[in-house]
């Protein structure tokens, strides 16, 4: 790796494949070009089958660490996150992101001006359309479904910094003191989430916890997707069944409670249900995590209640 000047910040890139052959060279050929000194990179393969650890082996400068099942995107990635302390920074990323050699030094230095910021990502661009937005982090909307900020929309209108709800998990720049901070039960990523919306709820619990996330645009990222947004016939299955089951398990986790829930529980209620009567018409499939979904209820309300325990703990100083 890089040297690094003593008393700069120290950042780890932390990287989940799962048949990632295709996209895992290009991945780590753009962090060898970064122009920050990285303390480590670390990649957790979940059992691949398709090459991809043939593909690592050639990387002398990655640590590696190899499972013997697939353990998910969450559970990699908690397996990454703990290997590559005590880095300050750790950059969550999948392997279909290629890096520009300025991105993460243009992020550090941004989060480095404000403790308080928690999460960053940059202008995250589509690989077939570089001019088109694939991402400038994520929008909690009114119905609480979570979405790519900027997904689809020109370039061009999105050259300004802001803060955001929260950060994608495909390029995440996370503060060490925040994964420390908000994590439940050791685990930074909730890994009954398996994968799919475990970075919106992280987001939610950062934002409840009082952690700031912002969209860099000076720090620019190429996304190849495995199938191409809003195009769900081309989304797997079991991608699909996890991001159902997990929506709900994000909002038992982390809607408040409150007089709002009167307008909010109505309105997702009628959305729920409209969704339930086209999934029995057209994707039965999605309806076998429902057993999971019961199963886990207690943990998930546990969990709800440890998190608005710190929550209401931190508001009053103790």
């Amino acid at each position: 790796m890089n040297s690094r000047k003593s008393g700069s910040p120290t950042v780890s890139v932390c990287i989940v494949t799962y048949n990632s052959a295709k996209d895992i060279e290009d991945c780590l050929y753009a962090l060898r070009k970064q122009s920050f000194p990285l303390a480590s990179i670390i990649v957790v393969d979940n059992a691949s089958t398709d090459g991809t650890r043939d593909v690592l082996a050639r990387f002398d400068d990655i640590r590696l660490i190899l499972n013997e099942r697939n353990n998910g995107f969450a559970g990699g990635q908690n397996q990454a996150i703990a290997a590559s302390a005590p880095s300050d920074y750790v950059l969550v990323l999948n392997p279909d992101v290629s890096l520009d050699p300025e991105y993460i030094a243009e992020i550090v230095a941004v989060m480095e001006r404000d403790p308080r910021i928690g999460s960053a990502t940059g202008m995250l661009v589509r690989a077939d359309s570089p001019e088109t937005m694939d991402s400038a982090g994520l929008v909690l909307r009114p119905d609480r479904n979570a979405a790519d900020l900027a997904a689809g929309e020109p370039v061009a209108a999105w050259t300004s910094p802001r803060e955001i709800f929260g950060v994608s998990g495909a390029a995440a720049m996370y503060r060490r003191a925040m994964i420390e901070d908000i994590s439940d039960g050791g685990q930074f990523f909730d890994e009954d989430f398996f994968a799919y919306k475990e970075d919106v709820d992280v987001a939610w619990r950062a934002c409840h916890l009082g952690w700031t996330a912002v969209y860099v645009p000076s720090a620019r990222a190429v996304h190849r997707r495995g199938w191409k947004p809003g195009g769900r016939r081309s989304v797997p299955l079991f991608v699909r069944r996890h991001s159902y089951q997990n929506r709900f398990f994000t909002l038992i986790k982390n809607e408040p409670s409150g007089p709002h829930l009167f307008l909010l529980l109505p309105r997702l209620a009628v959305i729920e249900a409209a969704k339930l009567g086209y999934i029995l018409l057209f994707e039965p499939g999605l309806l076998a995590c429902w057993p999971r979904m019961v199963k886990l209820l207690p943990a998930m309300l546990g969990k709800r209640r440890r998190l608005f325990l710190r929550k209401t703990s931190k508001r009053g100083g103790i």
